[in-house]
């Protein structure tokens, strides 16, 4: 993945988890109930933090981070939607079969995380801005 996909991505995942998140607070609140608004809100903080961990994987690409950044890149943009997504369509009606893809998305989340811990880990510096 390039550098600009990356940070047009972590751009989108940021504005729907605010969008979404909002959503719920506020006009399906009573629609969810409370379990289905804690799960909510938990798709839209996990889909935030890792936007935002997404827009820093992509500035560190566009300063000349390690190869391997595409593939945590992509791991989170896969993580976010299978987890997150997963989780609010589960909220949303009968669509149990979402089910086995939240942790699905979940481990792509965490192999996302490691891939950086590792890149940091063999890089011979790091570049930063």
């Amino acid at each position: 993945m390039s550098a600009r996909l990356c940070l047009v991505l972590a751009a989108g995942y940021g504005l729907t988890a605010v969008a979404l998140g909002a959503l719920g607070a506020h006009a399906i609140k009573d629609l969810l109930g409370p379990d289905g608004l804690s799960t909510w809100q938990t798709a839209s903080q996990y889909q935030m933090w890792h936007a935002l961990a997404l827009l820093s994987v992509g500035i560190w690409m566009a300063h000349g981070g390690p190869k391997r950044l595409g593939l945590v890149a992509w791991m989170f943009s896969l993580g976010i939607l299978l987890f997150s997504g997963s989780l609010y369509g589960l909220t949303l009606g009968s669509l149990s079969w979402l089910g086995p893809l939240t942790p699905i998305g979940g481990l792509m989340l965490i192999l996302g995380w490691v891939t950086i811990g590792l890149s940091v880990i063999k890089a011979d510096r790091v570049n930063a801005p």
